[in-house]
């Protein structure tokens, strides 16, 4: 009978080679499209950017609720899933938080509540099954 040791050495040495062997290419996702300039009227562009922007106002501490103003820029890449890269200016709406579904909520006209930002937003997208993932947010006030 293996020494409790010697059991535990064997099991070190086995993971540390698995480890080793493991090929980091394997796990890259491969872009089967590159991107693409996507129009702003895309029912799969709306869908990401308003799961976007349920993500972003859940994330931020404003009390106000944050809505798309102008998409700016749009492209699209198809990988594993359809991939949205978007740059947007969004404002602060006149509605706060937490959302009542009945309001309607327009931009902030007032100047001291008034708020602009733009965002960079990556969003993977599987739409067909209603599966949505903010990958990757970048926002700069201005």
């Amino acid at each position: 009978m293996p020494r409790p040791g010697l059991t535990s050495l064997l099991l070190l040495t086995i993971l540390v080679t698995l480890v080793a062997t493991t090929d980091p290419a394997k796990y890259q996702v491969k872009v089967m499209r590159t991107l693409k300039p996507v129009d702003s009227s895309n029912a799969n562009l709306k869908q990401c950017l308003w799961f976007a922007m349920q993500e972003y106002n859940k994330e931020s501490k404003d009390k106000y609720i944050f809505q798309v103003v102008k998409v700016l820029q749009a492209q699209m890449q198809v990988t594993d899933r359809m991939e949205y890269f978007t740059e947007v200016e969004i404002a602060r709406s006149t509605c706060k938080k937490p959302l009542n579904n009945t309001e309607n909520c327009v931009i902030q006209e007032n100047y001291k509540l008034g708020k602009k930002v733009i965002c960079n937003f990556l969003v993977g997208a599987l739409p067909w099954n209603g599966e949505f993932t903010v990958m990757e947010t970048k926002c700069v006030d201005t």
